[in-house]
């Protein structure tokens, strides 16, 4: 045998014993790609007899829900099936199931049974109204304008889309089933049949209820994201959102108190900053308690506004604010804080002077001198009115209150403005020249004089070409240099 062949035979064997114990330790660390193994349950003895005999039949018809309550601390504190699904003999939705009266779904009267703080906080909060959506704009867009009564009575695109986050008001059929129109549903608002509000799941998914997943942005972007509440992508902009993917690994986010500064410190979460604990504040389930705007409706105002106004004693929106400033606190200091909530008010204002309240000042004419129908979204100018508060105008709101600036400007303000100088006011100048060539000329008139005391505010002078001349000259100069800085 020559030398060349020598080595080729060394070289073989050498390449067989590596494989051979690469196998060899694949086998004893397991392959990668096998199946997962299913979940192993300690013996659950503890349970009450009902829930052991829950368990056993589950955990073979449905092993993922056993394995996801499996990993409860539901589980560890021997909380079972029955003790969230058991039901009483006059509850409306209660059926019986293999010998026991149960309900499919577990309200939150269910849950205050051992969380009854959580449940009184999540009671009093407008998430716990969000199911009462059905005289809304956006409901009626469901209902009529997208969709048909064509499932049950009801629209598909009201069951699929708007009652999903909102919440429906889940029915029993006549036989005991749960009426398909309104579930299954987890919506925030959910209007159950045992008279609560709300359901725990569209936060806390079931069976599971981890306070890790609660806690992570991507449980409220179920509902908060897309064209007019894009709280989810306007987080991920900020560098909240920056800072809390890059350091998800230091978030420990299964904390049983996790308190800013003590447990984390890479970034806020929404449940940081809306609902969890700091050094000096409890953990709230009420949302809103730390909110001291409105940025839902047309003009934003003062949460506590609508309130006060009717008689009741609520807690202020300075109350609300300090709260959230003590969140800020856990990272930044005083001064910093101050500044920030000046320039998210001062963008909030400016949303509402140049452009909110003019805009609703001259649809509200419209309405009340019967130059446009009683029907909503049956003419343009009420689609593009509609855009600029509901969609554009809360994209800007949204993007200040959370720093993210391309929302705050190019989907939010500059959207507003186009929409504003662009449409809504030559839409208002065509119908007020329609009633006027239909004989109603004083209508036509007084709409015009409203409009031009609109536009003859300053914030509104480069638009009618009545800016002064030194902020038309100081303007021209500064483009220049812009230019030149370019062009060198």
């Amino acid at each position: 045998m020559d030398a060349y062949s020598a080595v080729r035979m060394k070289i073989g064997r050498l390449l067989s014993l590596f494989f051979i114990f690469s196998s060899f330790f694949l086998v004893l660390s397991g392959n990668v790609n096998a199946a997962p193994k299913p979940h192993i349950l300690k013996p659950f003895a503890s349970l009450s007899k009902e829930s052991q005999e829950c368990a056993a039949c589950h955990k073979e018809k449905n092993p993922s829900i056993y394995a996801q309550w499996g990993r409860s601390k539901h589980y560890g504190a021997n909380v079972g099936c029955f003790e969230c699904h058991s039901a009483d003999k006059g509850d409306k939705d209660a059926i019986t199931h293999e010998g026991q009266l149960i309900s499919v779904i577990v309200s939150p009267t269910d849950c205050a049974q051992c969380h009854s703080a959580e449940v009184d906080e999540f009671t009093k909060s407008h998430h716990a109204k969000a199911g009462q959506i059905m005289g809304s704009l956006d409901n009626m867009l469901a209902e009529v304008v997208e969709g048909a009564l064509t499932f049950h009575g009801e629209s598909p695109a009201a069951v699929n889309g708007c009652w999903q986050c909102h919440g429906s008001e889940v029915k029993v059929l006549p036989n005991g089933d749960l009426d398909p129109t309104t579930w299954p549903n987890t919506g925030i608002g959910r209007i159950n049949p045992d008279g609560s509000l709300g359901a725990c799941t569209a936060c806390h998914q079931r069976h599971e209820f981890s306070v890790e997943q609660a806690r992570r942005p991507e449980a409220c972007g179920k509902c908060h994201l897309g064209p007019d509440h894009p709280q989810k992508e306007v987080y991920e902009e900020s560098k909240h959102g920056i800072n809390f993917y890059a350091n998800v690994d230091r978030m420990n986010l299964d904390s049983a108190k996790w308190i800013p500064g003590e447990d984390y410190d890479a970034a806020p979460t929404c449940a940081t900053c809306h609902m969890s604990a700091t050094r000096e504040l409890a953990l709230t389930h009420d949302v809103g308690d730390r909110i001291s705007w409105t940025l839902r409706p047309a003009i934003s105002e003062k949460i506590d506004a609508k309130s006060l106004a009717a008689g009741k004693e609520v807690k202020s929106w300075e109350a609300r604010r300090a709260d959230m400033q003590n969140v800020c606190e856990s990272c930044h200091s005083k001064s910093m804080i101050d500044s920030f909530y000046q320039q998210f008010d001062s963008l909030v204002n400016l949303y509402n002077d140049k452009f909110a309240r003019p805009g609703a000042g001259l649809m509200k004419f419209l309405k009340e001198n019967e130059l446009i129908t009683a029907q909503p979204f049956d003419e343009k100018i009420e689609w593009t009115w509609f855009y600029l508060w509901h969609h554009e105008g809360r994209r800007a709101r949204h993007g200040a209150a959370m720093q993210a600036p391309d929302y705050t400007q190019w989907h939010g303000m500059y959207e507003v403005a186009e929409r504003f100088y662009m449409e809504l006011i030559p839409e208002f100048e065509e119908i007020l020249h329609k009633a006027e060539v239909a004989g109603k000329k004083e209508q036509a008139e007084a709409g015009r004089k409203m409009l031009e005391e609109v536009l003859s505010r300053p914030e509104h002078a480069w638009f009618t070409g009545k800016e002064p001349e030194e902020v038309k000259a100081a303007r021209k100069k500064a483009q220049k240099e812009f230019q030149r800085r370019y062009l060198q």
